[in-house]
Parts: structure tokens; C-alpha cells; sequence
């Protein structure tokens, strides 16, 4: 067996060690712009400001600035991502594994153990002894799978990667789950740390409507949609109570009225993605927290269902070649970010010199006119929030296809949550800017999510066979080096097909106040709360 890690009383010193591996860097707190943060230069992901304060203190409220609000904590019902309830539903349930971003593997978070054999076919997970849901109820091997069985059953998010993987689970003893795979992958442990990995109670589901019931750190006080969350400590938490007493979360509006709530102490803790402009203010005035300058964050999502316009691959192509991604950047990010078109930049581990589609408006028009001589009448939708930066590349994307004879109309949602809605629910969009970033630990997992076509978080819902076998090669690739090459014909037959349009990496900031201390992240930016806590100002 390998890649043995135990948790315990371990997991201390381990978050030590990571600590002194963590990226710092932050500009002085006097807000000078001329000083660019160091990490935001070099791309790096990591933790930002000062993480180590001492012993923690007990007590306290922090109220984090969720940026699209849950409508459920069910996690069939809710992605398991920082932006999308992630991290509300990890405070209540924790993961069975999490990612660790100094070393960039996975360790265990509720579980006491992880191990694998030698051609990753099969992970083992150890539980501790004794193991309680809040309600008292144990949660032993049997409650694992069954709440992995529900989730599947449910459709949860990454449902069916877990289907395409998982052959069985076994539960050979009280404390021990086998999960048996069909094929080898290196990162499987990557679904026990998304919505798989958040183990329900049975009791969640008495009664016919469900109840968030899980063996996290905290436990539901107030539950008031569109309104607020409201989570206390849990006492008997396996890791002891944790220091905080309460942790609210409430819905934001946008990068910069929740970098505005950050700075006049409305919120503790923010979740900023894709604004630039934000991010480098934030870093600038010397805020601590967590940033991910992910590829493929910044992408055009073309609905390629029957009857849209996008069904069409030359009008796909047409979009592709006809809006220039330094102008979205220019527009958009100020000329802060980095304009590209490929699946990975060049700051990820798994960039390859593969180059995306380049601008080009006269191919643009070239293939925009053969869709029209078929009858396509020009006609495009973009789906878009009133938010600065979402707005202004609405109508960057706007000006570019109108001048190659596009019509484009811009349509906009009511917020965040409503955006969400109606691109992952109700597909009700012809084009809209969305993010499916690469994952550094586990880059398989977005691309199935992203351009799989049995996918049920596909929002484009592009399906071909072609793709759904290179995205497979990159799940199966024995060695990092056979990633970058699987990623590489991933992006070839992109330039062709054209899922979606790619106009560059966009950061993903989860800001907060330097008071804060030990929060810990996870795979999509969910952080964990279990050893966070809040010293005096």
C-alpha cells in the first residue's frame, strides 16, 4: 500500500510545516498600487499575508460573504465549490479527505487515514474509532457508503465521474471503506474531498425533507434563504470544539461591494473571483487569504444545445476567432490579468506550449457568413449580472461579434444565484462568461465536468466521443508528464470543436481580515473553519 497519511494528532504539525511553505508576499497596507503583490506577478497559488498568530483563542463570530448564497445544503442538490455552497456545507459535514496546498496531494480531513495500492486501482479509508454524526448517531463504514450511495443516486455534482470510476465499496470492518476503481487514477481522491466525501447522516433524510445532519465542526442554528446561515461549534467535533463560536455567512453582490464589505467590517471573509481590478486592491491593502490564479476560469460558455445558436460549430468558431481575449482583459480586468486561449497557463503545472485559437476577424466573419448562407439569422443571446466586471466583458464580447455581423443582445440575470440557475439548471442561454478552471491537483475533474457528454454539469451541453476518450486519457495518465500530453490533444481537438471559448486565467481570491487565523483550504477554494479563529484587533 502507499501514500499512507495518517491524521490525528499529526494534522497539527503538518498544517506547520505547510505554514512555513506558504507563499507570502503582501504589499505594504498603505495602498500603493505601484507595489504589485509578488504572487499576483509570478501567478503561484497559495496563501497570502500572514498565517501563523500564536495560540489559537476561543470565541467569536465570523461572517463570511458567500458569492453565489446556497439554496440547499443538500450536497446532491448544491455543488461542492468555494463559489457555489461548498464551504457552507464542509463547515456542517466536513470531507473525507481534503487537498493540501503546500504539497499538492490529499490528506485526510474526517477520515483518520488514506492509503492506495501501487497502480492507484484502489484507495483505502480508515476512520477513526468511535466516529458521531451530531445527532449521536455513529458514522461507521455502512453510514459512508450510504451516504455516497445517496449522492450518487441523487446526481450530485461529479456523479457520474464517480460512476465512471468507481467499480464497488466495500466495508470490510466498522471503521474501513475500500473504493475499488475500474481503471487507475492518480487524484481519485479528489471526489472524496468534493460532494461524495460529505457524509450525510441517515437521519438527514427522516421525515421526508431533508436536514443538514453531518459530523463537521459546526451545526445548523438558522437556515433563512437569500438571507443568511447561521452555524454553531459543535462540542463533541472529533478534533475537540472548535475555537469559533458561530460562523454566518450572507449573500454579496458582486467583487467590489464584497471587497467594500471586507474593508468597512461588515464581513470577516469574502470569496472575490474573476475581478482583477478587486483582487489586486485587496492584496495592495495588505488583506490575508487564499488565491488561485486558475486557467480557464475566464471562458465564454456557448450553450451547443439544439435549437441555440451555438449547435452550429462554425458559430462557435466565429465566436472563437472573433472576440480578442486581450480586449475581455483590457475591458474587463483593467490590462490586469493575462490574456490567452489556452486550457492551462503558463504558471500551472500542467502547461504544455499548446497553443489556443488566436484572434482572427476576418476567418471570424468567413465562418459566421457560411452559418448564415444555412439560415442561421445572426441572432446571439448573452446572459450576463450587472456586476463591473461581468458587464464589461458583456459588452466587450457585444462589440467584437457585432462587428464581424453577429446581433448580439445582452440579457441580464437578476444576480449571481438566478446566473447559476438558469446556465447549470435551466440552460436558458445562448452565451454567457463562466469558469471551468483546471484544478492544479486534479485536472481531470473540470475538464469531464466542462466537456464530457454524459456530464450533468456540462452547462454547454457539448457531447462528442472524441473528447470524452482524450478526457479519459487524462484521467489515466501514469506520470505528470503524460498529463501535460493528454492536456495538450485535449487542446488540439478544442481549436476544432470549440466546446467553449477561452479568454484567459482569472483569480480567484478568498479574502479576509488579518485577524483572522487557521482557515484551511480545499480543493475549489472550500475552506474549513474546524481550526479558525479570531484574534483582538
Amino acid at each position: 500500500m502507499h501514500t499512507t497519511v495518517i491524521r490525528s494528532t499529526t494534522r497539527l504539525v503538518a498544517l506547520g510545516i505547510a505554514g512555513a511553505l506558504l507563499l507570502t508576499g503582501c504589499a505594504s497596507s498603505s495602498g500603493d498600487s505601484s507595489d504589485a503583490n509578488p504572487q499576483t506577478r509570478s501567478g503561484a497559488a497559495g496563501y497570502v499575508g500572514a498565517q501563523d498568530a500564536g495560540e489559537p483563542i476561543g470565541g467569536g463570530a465570523l461572517t463570511f460573504g458567500s458569492y453565489s448564497f446556497p439554496s440547499s445544503l443538500d450536497p446532491t442538490k448544491t455543488q461542492a465549490a468555494g463559489s457555489t455552497g461548498g464551504t457552507e456545507m464542509a463547515a456542517i459535514y466536513d470531507t473525507l479527505v481534503r487537498s493540501d496546498s503546500a504539497s499538492g496531494s490529499f490528506v485526510p480531513q474526517l477520515a483518520k487515514s488514506l492509503t492506495n495500492n501501487a497502480d492507484f486501482t484502489a484507495y483505502t479509508v480508515t476512520l477513526p474509532e468511535g466516529l458521531t454524526f451530531s445527532d449521536g448517531s455513529p458514522l461507521n463504514a455502512e453510514a459512508v457508503k450510504w451516504s455516497i450511495d445517496r449522492f450518487v443516486a441523487g446526481k450530485g455534482d461529479v456523479s457520474q465521474s464517480w460512476l465512471n470510476i468507481v467499480e464497488r465499496v466495500d466495508t470490510p470492518n466498522e471503521t474501513t471503506i475500500e473504493f475499488v476503481l475500474k481503471r487507475p487514477w492518480r487524484q481519485f481522491p479528489a471526489l472524496l474531498s468534493l460532494g461524495p466525501g460529505m457524509i450525510v447522516a441517515r437521519s438527514s433524510d427522516a421525515g421526508g425533507a431533508f436536514t443538514p445532519i453531518g459530523a463537521g465542526p459546526f451545526t445548523l442554528a438558522k437556515f433563512a434563504p437569500h438571507e443568511e446561515l447561521i452555524l454553531a461549534a459543535r462540542p463533541d467535533y472529533q478534533g475537540g470544539k472548535p475555537p469559533l463560536d458561530t460562523v454566518r455567512f450572507v449573500p454579496t453582490s458582486g467583487a467590489q461591494a464584497q471587497y467594500e464589505s471586507l474593508k468597512s467590517g461588515q464581513i470577516d471573509m469574502t470569496y472575490i473571483l474573476r475581478d482583477e481590478a478587486v483582487i489586486k486592491r485587496a492584496l495592495d491593502d495588505g488583506y490575508s487569504g487564499y488565491l488561485s490564479p486558475t486557467g480557464q476560469n475566464g471562458i465564454g460558455t456557448i450553450n451547443n444545445r439544439e435549437g441555440r445558436p451555438g449547435a452550429d460549430v462554425r458559430v462557435r468558431q466565429a465566436i472563437a476567432y472573433g472576440v480578442d481575449p486581450e480586449a475581455v482583459n483590457t475591458r474587463a480586468n483593467n490590462g490586469l490579468g493575462t490574456a490567452s486561449s489556452e486550457l492551462v497557463p503558463v504558471s500551472s503545472r500542467w502547461f504544455n506550449n499548446t497553443e489556443g485559437i488566436p484572434f482572427d476577424s476576418s476567418k471570424a466573419k468567413t465562418l459566421l457568413d457560411q452559418a448564415k448562407a444555412d439560415g442561421y439569422d445572426g441572432k446571439l443571446r448573452y446572459l450576463t449580472t450587472s456586476e463591473p466586471g461581468q458587464q464589461a466583458t458583456a459588452l466587450t464580447v457585444q462589440a467584437s461579434l457585432n462587428a464581424i455581423g453577429f446581433d448580439v443582445t445582452i440579457d441580464y440575470a437578476t444576480d449571481v444565484t438566478d446566473l447559476v440557475r438558469r446556465v447549470y439548471k435551466d440552460h436558458d442561454f445562448d452565451m454567457t462568461r463562466g469558469g471551468a478552471p483546471v484544478g492544479e491537483e486534479a485536472p481531470y475533474i473540470n475538464l469531464y465536468n466542462s466537456m464530457a457528454s454524459d456530464s450533468k454539469n456540462n452547462p454547454s451541453g457539448f457531447a462528442d466521443p472524441e473528447m470524452d476518450t482524450l478526457i479519459t486519457a487524462v484521467q489515466t495518465a501514469p506520470t505528470d508528464d503524460a498529463v501535460r500530453d493528454a492536456i495538450s490533444k485535449v487542446q488540439e481537438y478544442a481549436n476544432t470543436a470549440v466546446p467553449y471559448v477561452i479568454w484567459g486565467p482569472a483569480a480567484v481570491l478568498t479574502a479576509w481580515d488579518d485577524n483572522i487565523h487557521g482557515v484551511t483550504r480545499n480543493l475549489t477554494d472550500i475552506m474549513f473553519f474546524d481550526e479558525a479563529w479570531i484574534s483582538p484587533k
